[in-house]
């Protein structure tokens, strides 16, 4: 972890290798410094990669059903997570703020709407670590404060420490951390309140951020507010540069909001899942997109010789639009997959297996998860 007298935003000195998808260049901003890296979209190999999309024991058992992690399937998308690292967890009224240790004491966080976790997101977490232990600040419950419709996760709740786990090869070998903070509760600050907050109430050391981030209530702090208000409060503050998609501009996709500039973003990977392009969005997320499935008591994994069905009720997160998708992938257990091809209509997914055996397998066995891999 850097450290000095100067408390200012430091340029790093020391790089991981990492190889080019040619997605772009970021740059690393601080007060007198620019410095050029590449973006680290093909370090991993291919069979760390194969590894890092499979199921790990620690995260998920598929026979067993994750009340703090997944969502009930009852009400697809409709859902109040349980936080395991909640800012409102850690409040304590008996306590004063001084005298509590927050879980991101001491660590490096990376500032931003980790919706997808794609691979914008994840040129934060790698920046982060480069200078200390990461953390992903993220806010909760911003729909239903702000009045928005309830919409799909791209990312399914329980399979989150999964991407986070795959993304250790280039964060030094060590899994970002998710520490979510409550909407409600930070809303009406001011940028001076926020970094405040950030330093006084959680203890963080610094902060990670892209040069389009906006903070503060109606989002009135731009990045080089941060920048001053960090260097007030004794916190680093690295600004980074956002990761662009060269593949397609706002117009070529049909997006008008003015702030997508062409950069990577969650509106791009749901636009891309609305349109089928796995490709396309594997290329944004850095990975295989997958959807995770639960089965509860009034809906069942169905099976017909060698074709599994699931009513769209299972589904925890966002699936690619009606269509027949070859080349995908069931993940039945830890490490387990099986070949398959995925057709989804307006009521059901089927998943087509070449092995009868494997499809009564996963019936007979009663899981309650399946995960999809769809290839892009």
């Amino acid at each position: 972890m850097l450290s000095g007298s100067s408390r200012m935003s430091h340029h790093l000195q020391h790089h991981y290798n990492h190889s080019v998808f040619g997605l772009g260049f970021g740059f690393i901003y601080s007060k007198t410094h620019l410095l050029p890296f590449k973006l680290p979209f093909s370090a991993v190999s291919d069979k760390k990669k194969k590894k890092s999309n499979d199921f790990s024991s620690s995260n998920l058992d598929f026979r067993r059903p994750l009340v703090a992690d997944c969502i009930q399937p009852n009400s697809p998308f409709n859902h109040t997570p349980i936080l395991s690292h909640s800012l409102s967890e850690q409040e304590d009224d008996s306590e004063p703020p001084s005298e509590r240790l927050s879980a991101v004491a001491g660590g490096i966080v990376a500032l931003g709407k980790f919706e997808a976790l794609h691979i914008g997101h994840r040129e934060l977490a790698i920046q982060a670590a480069r200078v200390g232990v990461p953390f992903l600040l993220s806010f909760v419950g911003m729909a239903e404060v702000l009045g928005w419709e309830p919409r799909a996760p791209i990312v399914a709740k329980c399979d989150r420490k999964r991407i986070l786990s795959s993304w250790a090869p280039y964060c030094g070998h060590v899994t970002p951390t998710e520490f979510e903070i409550e909407f409600s509760k930070v809303r009406s600050l001011t940028p001076r309140q926020f970094v405040e907050k950030l330093s006084k109430e959680l203890g963080v050391c610094g902060v990670v951020a892209g040069k389009n981030y906006r903070f503060g209530y109606r989002a009135s702090g731009d990045a080089s507010d941060l920048v001053k208000l960090c260097e007030e409060y004794g916190m680093e503050a690295y600004i980074i540069n956002s990761v662009m998609d060269k593949k397609q501009d706002s117009r070529a996709i049909g997006l008008d909001n003015p702030k997508e500039q062409g950069q990577v973003s969650s509106t791009r990977v749901r636009h891309a899942l609305d349109r089928g392009d796995m490709k396309y969005v594997s290329e944004l997320l850095g990975r295989q997109h997958r959807l995770m499935l639960m089965c509860n008591a009034e809906e069942r994994f169905s099976s017909e010789n060698n074709r599994i069905s699931a009513s769209k009720s299972c589904l925890l997160n966002l699936p690619p639009k009606e269509g027949l998708y070859e080349n995908c992938s069931v993940v039945i257990s830890d490490e387990n997959s099986a070949p398959c091809r995925v057709t989804i209509d307006t009521t059901h997914i089927h998943l087509q297996l070449d092995d009868i055996e494997t499809c009564i397998h996963i019936v007979s066995q009663d899981f309650l998860f399946l995960g999809i891999d769809f290839v892009g």
